[in-house]
C-alpha cells in the first residue's frame, strides 16, 4: 500500500468518501440487465464527484473491474458509452500521476474495446486516449504493446482512427515522437 494510501486512510472525510464509493459499488451485484449497468454506472459518476478534494480513488481495484465488466462486446453501446464517462470522471480526478501508476487497472478493459466499439463509441474512446493517455509519454512504456494492439483492430486506411494516426504525424505528436522512434516501431512490429 502506497504510503499517501496508508495516511488518507487515517482521515474520516476519506474514510466516508470510500463508503460512499463502497455504497456504489454495491449496486452492480444486484444489476441484472443492460438498464441497470447504466444506473449503476450513474451512481457511481455521483459518488465519485461527491468529493474531489482527493486524488486517490478507494476500491480502485473493483471500480476498475466493474468498468471492464461494463465494456463487454455483448453489452449495448449505451453501456460502453456510459462506462467511458465514468473512466474520464475518474482520469480527471487522478491526474497523471495516479493514472500512470494505475494504469494497468484501467487499461484492461479499454484496450480490447476498439475491436468490438460501435461507431458512437470508438470517437469517445479515442478521445479518451488522445486526452489521457498519450500525455504520460514515456509512463506509457509498461502499457505501450497492449495500447498499440488495442489500436490495430482499428487501423485500417479510410477509418477514422487511421485518418486521427495520419493528422496526428501531421502535427508533430505521432507516437514515434512520445516514446522515441525505436521503442515504437519494435513494440508495433
Amino acid at each position: 500500500m502506497d504510503p499517501e494510501e496508508q495516511e488518507l486512510l487515517n482521515d474520516y472525510r476519506y474514510r466516508n468518501y470510500s463508503s460512499v464509493v463502497e455504497k456504489a459499488l454495491r449496486n452492480f451485484e444486484s444489476s441484472s440487465e443492460w438498464a441497470d449497468l447504466i444506473s449503476s454506472l450513474g451512481k457511481l459518476n455521483k459518488a465519485l464527484q461527491s468529493n474531489l478534494r482527493y486524488s486517490l480513488l478507494p476500491r480502485r481495484l473493483v471500480i476498475s473491474k466493474r468498468l471492464a465488466q461494463c465494456l463487454h462486446p455483448a453489452l449495448p453501446s449505451g453501456v460502453h458509452l456510459k462506462a467511458l464517462e465514468t473512466y474520464e470522471i475518474i482520469f480527471k480526478i487522478v491526474g497523471t500521476k495516479w493514472l500512470a501508476k494505475d494504469l494497468f487497472l484501467y487499461s484492461c478493459g479499454l484496450f480490447p474495446l476498439l475491436a468490438n466499439a460501435a461507431m458512437s463509441v470508438r470517437p469517445v474512446l479515442l478521445g479518451l486516449y488522445e486526452k489521457y493517455f498519450l500525455p504520460l509519454q514515456k509512463l506509457l512504456l509498461p502499457s505501450l504493446q497492449a495500447f498499440v494492439i488495442g489500436l490495430l483492430p482499428g487501423l485500417e486506411e479510410g477509418s477514422e482512427i487511421y485518418d486521427r494516426w495520419v493528422s496526428a504525424r501531421a502535427d508533430g505528436s505521432a507516437p514515434p515522437t512520445w516514446v522515441g522512434q525505436a521503442v515504437f516501431y519494435v513494440t508495433a512490429f
